[in-house]
């Protein structure tokens, strides 16, 4: 049974198809770790371009599904309640395995360091038992409207 549904989830980040890549958050704690759902369609629009005949889900849009997790997990604190998170960096980011149509993205996201506005987590994104891409992504938290 999953913690928060697609929903639940536009309640607490601004992001809107096409560039919603949740479908369901399965674990939280908040302030420790997330686990979140991302079933991948061929009905996505980027696998249009990307590519045609080998259709590929493009690194940066599992780096974007890892950071809207991230996002859930710091903003369902009360300390951040009704604010933004931003990406400010992406530290170490590699590409194991290539995530196709019909898989079934499991984001595991762990906090790592948190102070007043800032922080860090270390995120995986998973197809099955295998890595599809690894990296540590710094946030900062504000107003809804800006940085």
């Amino acid at each position: 049974m999953s913690v928060l549904e697609a929903s639940e989830i536009m309640q607490l980040i601004p992001n809107r198809y096409p560039i919603l890549f949740m479908d369901r958050v399965d674990e939280l704690e908040p302030g420790e770790s997330i686990v979140v759902t991302k079933n991948v369609t061929i009905n996505e629009e980027f696998f249009q371009g990307h590519f045609p005949g080998n259709p590929v889900m493009p690194g940066v849009l599992i780096i974007e599904a890892l950071a809207q997790a991230a996002s859930i997990l710091i903003l369902k604190s009360e300390k951040f309640k009704g604010k933004t998170a931003y990406l400010g960096a992406i530290k170490d980011a590699k590409f194991r395995k290539v995530v196709r149509p019909g898989d079934v993205l499991k984001l595991h996201v762990q906090m790592t360091k948190q102070r007043a506005n800032m922080g860090t987590v270390s995120c995986q994104a998973m197809v099955g038992d295998q890595a599809a891409c690894t990296a540590d992504l710094t946030f900062i938290v504000g107003k809804a409207d800006q940085p």
